[in-house]
């Protein structure tokens, strides 16, 4: 059995009757003692801050760091530049997802991997037979805080003593900076689709940081907000929208973040399936107020063509769902019906990030 972890910010959770849950021994807030679609009211309008302790940290060091990591990852590390950050999925010899997450360079011998999964180190050893580099992992290491929201930088600017101007999406800092008096690193990613920044620091450091930002005006939030807004704009979750060991990155239309030519293992799998992918993830847009359960099956003139993986009721959007669909059903515009209590509900097939598709609001 594994034993629960404590986030460094327990106590401030238990004082606000946070609802935790944990997940392979780590704590997950679903909201923060308040209704959880005024926290996501806050991360689209304003400022919201997301304990992130639980996000899988780890460390990959030494002169083959880059390529222990590439062995694994879809993405090309290629032209990666101190302080950048490359998205992709993690997948084994079959191009089947582990994992999916950020890369980040801090030097040509040292990254920091993001992912959802811990304890998973000796995965990563097992392609880097040969390779002069280290993989560690680090969750317990290092907290970490997002600041979501379209002012997510007028709150943290006040804080930090660098110009968040200067910071691009997508982009961090490998020099650590002072947030809230505190070394942190500030990263220009985020999980919302709005403007946002997550900053990493040493546990004992996190509640400074997070009465802080609270106090600049930022609203906590948790899950349930996260898993509404994240939906909104097509961003995956892991055992959610995919299984581990079981689906394709092409059956997530992850198609800009696998590239060919790198030494990942499933380099050639994913070669194969990418000349004509057989399935497509999309936005369904659903007629009425009846929310598909998580799984429900979608179909067309009478065949099935998919699953919904990630039901929502969008205050913005109303009734929708991400649905992984045969690819000859995924055309935008397309009809399909949507297993519903009761019955079907006619839903038409729509770009993944419906509430911005042309991802705008996180690039600020």
């Amino acid at each position: 059995m594994t034993e629960d972890k404590r986030s460094p910010l327990h106590d401030w959770h238990v004082e606000h009757e946070a609802e935790v849950v944990w997940e392979d021994g780590y704590p997950w807030a679903m909201h923060e003692g308040a209704d959880p679609m005024a926290e996501y009211e806050a991360v689209r309008t304003a400022a919201g801050v997301w304990d992130l302790y639980s996000t899988c940290k780890y460390e990959a060091t030494g002169p083959e760091a880059a390529r222990l990591i590439q062995r694994r990852f879809t993405n090309s590390l290629d032209g990666m530049t101190d302080g950048s950050v490359r998205y992709g999925a993690f997948v084994n010899a079959d191009g089947l997802m582990i994992d999916d997450g950020n890369v980040y360079k801090l030097a040509d011998d040292h990254f920091l991997v993001m992912i959802n999964t811990a304890g998973i180190e000796d995965w990563f050893r097992e392609t880097a037979d040969g390779l002069d580099a280290q993989i560690e992992h680090k969750t317990d290491d290092y907290a970490m805080i997002a600041v979501q929201g379209p002012t997510s930088q007028q709150t943290l600017q006040g804080l930090t003593e660098r110009d968040l101007g200067e910071l691009g999406y997508f982009r961090f800092w490998p020099e650590k900076t002072t947030v809230a008096g505190v070394e942190a690193w500030v990263l220009r990613t985020g999980f919302s689709g709005e403007k946002g920044y997550e900053i990493v620091m040493a546990p004992g450091d996190a509640r400074a940081a997070w009465d802080a930002l609270i106090d600049a005006g930022a609203t906590p939030f948790g899950l349930t907000a996260i898993d509404l807004a994240r939906t909104e704009v097509g961003l995956i979750i892991i055992a959610v929208d995919y299984n581990p060991g079981e689906t394709s990155p092409w059956d997530l239309s992850m198609d800009r973040f696998i590239k060919a030519g790198t030494e990942c293992v499933g380099a050639d799998a994913l070669a194969e399936r990418g000349a004509n992918p057989p399935k497509r993830f999309k936005t369904l847009q659903i007629d009425g107020d009846l929310m598909p359960d998580y799984g429900a099956v979608v179909t067309k003139d009478g065949r099935e063509v998919g699953i919904v993986t990630s039901p929502a009721k969008s205050p913005r959007l109303g009734t929708i769902g991400l649905a992984i669909l045969d690819a000859d059903a995924a055309d935008d515009g397309g009809k399909v019906e949507v297993a519903v209590e009761g019955g079907t509900a006619s839903a038409t097939v729509e770009v993944l990030s419906l509430l911005d598709p042309n991802k705008t609001r996180p690039r600020g």
